[in-house]
């Protein structure tokens, strides 16, 4: 069985080493850094870990506020109340001034789980990727989070990296190379292409295997960069394939199918099917179930590939 792992538990123990690394890295949390895992972090550098309490707003601004002191802020709290509560306050105070600040949210998606609809933040890559100078990123799994957290470092300007609550496979060892602005080719295929994100990159692996049982060949396509996103895999994929399936924890509204069906509204239409939340808040209830209910499983990525294969 493959090794399972949160992508938060993965961020905040990364965390330290980062900050092993960069003396001026320090962490803001709104009170949730049980969580979040940025206790990890507070336990190897309580200087510079700062609890703002339950106040999101303040939250991002302390942490533009660091940023222009030369600090490197990782803000985290839940995706619902970052990303929702503290979003003027990321637009007019983080990207409008492009600072330094890695906003880094969990409990994301349906796979918050019990905590319910009122928790399971399904509009944040929407939310965020709207905002000019602002780069999303969503990991797969806890290899990958490791990898987006160093090229977050790398950038002089805000990132959001989209986190989850639930343990997932591992899909990724110490070799995988990520780079922004690139979609990686996690397998070739010639009648359609599956592209997803976050948790969802293991169930389209999974679909892709159901697939090829019927005789069908699926390429998968891991879009760990929402924006910029990879416009150029994109256009090889629906040029090649002839149909295009995106698969995400996220509303099919705003998030990885939205932006795939603006690259290819703009350079190459074909067939697209969205697998995603189709419009409607989550309420609570274990993950599997809750990821069933919604279509959000590797079965219902297969149903979108065979009709789009049949819209050809």
């Amino acid at each position: 069985m493959a090794e399972k792992k949160s992508t938060r538990q993965a961020y905040g123990e990364y965390l330290v080493k980062l900050g092993e690394k960069n003396q001026n890295l320090v962490v803001l949390d709104a009170d949730l850094s049980g969580a979040t895992k940025t206790n990890i972090f507070k336990n190897a550098c309580p200087e510079r870990h700062f609890n703002v309490g339950i106040a999101e707003a303040n939250l991002m601004g302390m942490a533009a506020g660091l940023a222009t002191a030369g600090k490197i802020p990782f803000a985290s709290t839940f995706a619902i109340f970052g990303a929702g509560r503290a979003y003027e306050i990321i637009r007019n105070s983080i990207c409008y001034p492009k600072l330094n600040v890695k906003i880094a949210l969990t409990h994301s998606g349906i796979s918050v789980g019990e905590d319910g609809g009122s928790h399971q933040s399904i509009e944040d890559i929407a939310l965020m990727r709207v905002i000019p100078n602002m780069t999303v990123l969503s990991p797969a799994d806890a290899i990958e989070t490791e990898k987006m957290m160093d090229a977050a470092m790398a950038i002089n300007g805000p990132v959001y990296i989209r986190l989850g609550r639930s343990d997932v496979p591992v899909l990724f060892d110490e070799s995988y190379q990520f780079e922004v602005g690139k979609a990686g080719l996690l397998k070739s295929g010639e009648d359609v292409t599956i592209i997803a994100t976050g948790l969802m990159v293991g169930p389209a692996l999974e679909a892709a295997e159901l697939l090829k049982t019927e005789g069908v060949s699926a390429r998968v396509l891991n879009m760990g960069s929402i924006k910029p996103i990879d416009v150029e895999a994109i256009e090889d994929a629906a040029i090649n394939t002839g149909a295009i399936v995106t698969a995400e924890e996220h509303s099919i509204i705003g998030g990885l199918g939205s932006a795939v069906a603006e690259v290819l509204c703009d350079v190459a239409p074909v067939p697209l099917e969205r697998v995603g939340v189709k419009d409607v808040f989550g309420q609570s209830g274990k993950v599997a179930p809750l990821m069933e209910k919604y279509g959000l499983t590797a079965k219902d990525i297969v149903t979108a590939a065979k009709k789009a294969i049949e819209r050809k």
